[in-house]
């Protein structure tokens, strides 16, 4: 659908609460950091959402295969794989308090990153405005331009609404707390759906509702606005194709 992402590139993945939108950033992100060579910069996950124990397990989980039993037998022989696997480029960063403007910019400065991920990008703080969509839009505006001035590419997290419960596949209407002013900055949305139907509780539908990427020669035109029925392994904190 996308192809790969560049410096500059921002988009968000939306969905329900406890649909596992952490789990999908912790599958996919430990994979990309495989990718990261040498002297690259590493990627920060800012997370203001989630325990930070809780993640960097999930993160073990994903990047390794393997169940919570089998990471919490052996911890430190986890946790070397862990490195060696993805080269220790993975940085998790959960601050006690919360995640402010000023903040993710000395950190731009100071890790010259290759991605950011910003988990949850609604809570980051420093901006103000008497409507809640225009400040949620603000945020946005700075993610996006942050990452053109610094160059890497951002994937921000965000909820959807009520609208978006029991659906399969999201569109841009159910993202939580907008009008257009979160969507207009993006180049690119996934939504995650799940219906609560007995039987596909493990199934997950990603629909890529906008998408301005130039894309890959591998990138299939047909989905550029793509859908796709996955399942998530939650004992391994990873999505897989059916």
């Amino acid at each position: 659908m996308l192809g790969s992402i560049r410096a500059g590139d921002f988009g968000f993945i939306f969905a329900r609460p406890e649909t596992g939108k952490t789990t999908f950033l912790a599958s996919e992100t430990t994979y990309m950091a495989e990718q990261l060579s040498e002297e690259a910069g590493p990627i920060l996950w800012l997370n203001n959402e989630e325990a930070g124990n809780k993640v960097k397990i999930r993160c073990y989980q994903a990047s390794l295969g393997a169940s919570l039993a089998a990471i919490n037998s052996n911890p430190k022989g986890a946790h070397k794989a862990f490195m060696d696997k993805t080269h220790g480029k993975l940085l998790l960063l959960n601050p006690k308090g919360s995640i402010s403007k000023h903040m993710v910019e000395n950190l731009a400065k100071q890790y010259k990153p290759s991605l950011v991920l910003y988990d949850q990008i609604d809570k980051v703080t420093g901006f103000t405005n008497d409507r809640e969509d225009l400040r949620l839009g603000a945020i946005y505006q700075w993610g996006r331009e942050l990452g053109i001035a610094h160059g890497f590419p951002s994937i921000a997290v965000c909820q959807a609404d009520g609208s978006g419960e029991g659906q399969k596949w999201l569109t841009m209407g159910n993202v939580a707390n907008a009008k257009t002013a979160k969507q207009a900055e993006a180049d690119w949305i996934l939504g995650i759906g799940k219906t609560p139907d007995v039987g596909y509780e493990n199934l997950r539908y990603l629909h890529m509702s906008k998408n301005k990427l130039s894309g890959d020669p591998d990138t299939d035109p047909s989905l550029r606005h793509g859908k796709a029925e996955v399942i998530i392994r939650a004992d391994i904190a990873r999505y897989v194709d059916i």
